[in-house]
């Protein structure tokens, strides 16, 4: 149903967002384990969370057959990141999760700002007055916080706002279970299998708006490096940032 809210703003909800199978499916085509290309991280599967306009969970998913395929913490940390991107986009400035890493440091701009709209754990976990917390429900279309608002916010890459094909910012998307940097990568090629890069602007570069825009990078902007991130070296390699620099580029309004 839609509604509209005191300020007059629309708000279609959950109805505006992809199924939990159309999520699935685009996540699935994201990740290496199930055919997707390489992140540049360990190529781990992966857990996915969308929220609404509200920060109402409507989809929480997985890439793994079994809620133990994924690293189980990640399921939370997922819609903690959607919920981050959605409360911190606006409907002309995406922000995702990578791009608040540098200024949430201390003596950052927005240092802070991670430790406020706490977790619901009642909701993270599923209480019995939150669909009763079955962990065999993790991950599925009956996962216990489908309809719930899990808060939390998180700094790290993995959570981009979702904007439909008229511009409208309608929601976020949260992935984990690998580095935070490879977290990015599918988020970002999720998003893009959905069709809900529509993306306005951002702090980073035009066609890639809210892209994660790595510390060092001798082409980022005084104010790239203000919304920077670290590259995910691993054993002292970098073989993450070429994967990101390669991203699909989001779509033009017309």
């Amino acid at each position: 149903m839609v509604e509209v809210d005191s300020g007059g703003e629309l708000n279609t909800g959950c109805d505006a967002l992809p199924s939990h199978a159309a999520v699935t499916a685009a996540l699935k085509s994201s990740v290496a384990p199930t055919g997707g290309p390489s992140n540049g991280g360990f190529d781990l599967n992966m857990w996915a969370s969308v929220v609404d306009r509200d920060g109402k969970v409507c989809v929480v998913t997985r890439s793994g057959d079994d809620r133990g395929d994924q690293w189980p913490g990640s399921r939370v940390i997922s819609a903690q990141k959607a919920n981050t991107a959605n409360a911190f986009s606006l409907p002309g400035l995406a922000l995702s999760t990578a791009n608040l890493w540098a200024a949430t440091q201390p003596g950052g701009s927005l240092f802070g700002l991670q430790f406020s709209n706490p977790v619901d754990t009642a909701v993270a976990y599923g209480d019995p007055m939150h669909n009763g917390g079955s962990g065999a429900n993790y991950g599925t279309a009956s996962d216990p916080m489908i309809g719930e608002f899990i808060g939390g916010v998180n700094v790290f890459g993995g959570g981009l706002g979702l904007y439909n094909s008229s511009g409208v910012l309608i929601g976020g998307i949260g992935v984990s279970g690998d580095t935070s940097c490879a977290d990015h990568n599918i988020a970002w090629r999720t998003r893009a299998s959905l069709s809900l890069d529509w993306v306005p602007g951002g702090v980073g570069a035009a066609d890639r708006p809210d892209n994660i825009n790595y510390q060092d990078d001798a082409t980022n902007t005084d104010l790239q490096n203000d919304f920077s991130h670290p590259v995910c070296a691993i054993a002292g390699v970098d073989n993450v940032s070429s994967v990101s620099s390669s991203l699909p580029v989001v779509r033009v309004l017309p």
